[in-house]
């Protein structure tokens, strides 16, 4: 590529971004593209509305569930060195580890947990501390955790379960969570952009979420961290251009750029392969380790993103075209679609893969009846509701898990317009507000009635009816 065209990709990228965190309402965005062997950045807005500094490709945001593409290559590094073995029941790693069903305690295996096959629900709400102790702690806080289903069953996102495979990092290694990252993978690939400790990230320029307020105006979000046993599922603090180079190990044959091997190249690729399959899921196809897999205008994609309290991203991998974007925000409800819409742009633009929703089918009056309903998992609620002309979707934290929080907690997703989908009519798709593009399925019981919704990767089962 020339000087010139380069130059011209750049202010491509450039402008459409400025005009795309406009349109949204995102007070600063952070975004990096890996095409034709070169990077390309553009940065936009400012870190804080209250402390505006500009954003960068050097600019740290909260990764949030992305988080996990970490966790997970690190256990794999140990899985290369034979010192765990993937079909190995977790107890070997954490024999103190009690739950809730003894059975399933003593058959969840490492895999289980990386494929989200575990059959643990999605999380605990609990602050276990600051301290070196605080993953041992939340372990021992599992035993209150419900299951969702048998292991090895069906997938369903659980943030639980990679706070878990952290300390199987820890029991393995002798280190802290944080630690054992550093030493396994962010110190060789040179990341220096990437920390999880707040003394490290409060020394460089950090950009701090956005929620509405009251009045529908942002305000920067001042629980701006989850807790520290949260980390090995959603806790680093990084930079455009770390995530970018984290995508190009991960297109990579598993050495680093100075020529260390970390993985071997049949261990980095598995992780794409296909473990579990995922239904009606905008997040991807499948699982495999780890990442979710997903095929857009007839190419295969590894993804994930991650949210953290008015923070979002989204890192899109193809491999076969040797292609990576990252987009990153500070704002609720339109980061979501922000992202999407900047890595929409870049497959068009740089590839010619156009990736479009589904569109979903005329509101049916009798359809709308059998999933009009509240439905529930352990931190939050999905209202399914209709006015008779449209189904709509709100997503609430518990108003008793709000209240009892000692921090400040993400802001709800009001109603939004959702449409069910062509087939067997228990899909659907989100179709405006910050969950716009989201996709999901209604499950059923054994009689054929509504039993549950699954969002996000993560399933709700059906609590009460909700009033017409």
């Amino acid at each position: 590529m020339s000087a010139d065209s380069t130059h011209k990709s750049q202010a491509e990228l450039a402008e459409f971004v400025a005009r795309a965190a406009t349109e949204h309402g995102i007070p600063g965005v952070s975004v990096g593209v890996w095409a034709d062997g070169r990077e390309t950045f553009a940065g936009h807005g400012v870190t804080s509305i209250d402390n505006p500094l500009p954003v960068d490709e050097n600019t740290l945001f909260l990764v949030g569930s992305a988080t996990k593409t970490f966790t997970a290559t690190a256990l794999m590094r140990l899985v290369a060195d034979g010192r765990v073995e993937l079909d190995a029941p977790v107890r070997r790693y954490v024999p103190e580890l009690v739950l809730a069903d003894e059975k399933a305690a003593a058959e969840i295996t490492v895999l289980n947990l990386l494929n989200h096959t575990s059959g643990l629900d999605w999380n605990i709400i609990v602050d276990t501390g600051d301290g070196d102790d605080a993953l041992a702690a939340f372990v021992e806080k599992m035993a209150d955790l419900p299951f969702i289903g048998e292991p090895g069953g069906r997938a369903s996102y659980s943030q639980a379960g990679f706070n878990l495979l952290g300390r199987v990092l820890e029991n393995v290694t002798g280190l802290t969570y944080e630690r054992a990252v550093a030493s396994l993978l962010i110190e060789p690939l040179g990341l220096t952009n990437s920390f999880f400790g707040t003394d490290e990230v409060m020394t460089r320029r950090f950009a701090v979420g956005h929620n509405p307020d009251e009045d529908g105006n942002l305000a920067v979000a001042r629980e701006w961290k989850l807790t520290r046993a949260n980390n090995p599922g959603g806790g680093l603090a990084t930079s455009a251009s770390d995530i970018l180079a984290w995508a190009r190990f991960q297109l990579g044959d598993g050495l680093t750029e100075s020529g260390e091997r970390l993985l071997p190249t049949e261990l980095l690729h598995r992780m794409r392969e296909q473990t579990v399959e995922l239904r009606a899921s905008n997040l991807g196809d499948g699982f495999g380790i780890c990442w979710f897999l997903r095929e857009a205008d007839g190419v295969r994609t590894i993804e994930h993103g991650g949210s953290v309290n008015g923070q979002f991203v989204e890192l899109v991998l193809v491999p076969e075209r040797n292609f990576a974007v990252v987009a990153m925000s500070n704002a609720g409800p339109g980061g979501i679609p922000f992202n999407r819409s900047v890595v929409r742009w870049a497959l068009e633009h740089h590839l010619g893969v156009v990736d479009k929703d589904p569109e979903p089918l005329a509101y049916d009056a009798t359809r709308a009846q059998e999933v009009v309903a509240a439905y529930e998992n352990e931190a939050m609620t999905l209202t399914v509701a209709t006015d008779g002309a449209e189904l709509t979707l709100a997503a609430a934290i518990k108003p008793e898990i709000r209240a009892s929080a000692d921090f400040e907690m993400p802001a709800d997703y009001e109603p939004a317009a959702m449409g069910l989908l062509p087939g067997d009519g228990d899909e659907f798709i989100v179709i405006g507000g910050g969950l716009e593009g989201q996709r999901g399925f209604f499950s059923r019981d054994t009689s054929g009635a509504v039993a549950g919704i699954d969002l996000g990767g993560r399933m709700f089962g059906r609590v009460s009816a909700v009033s017409v």
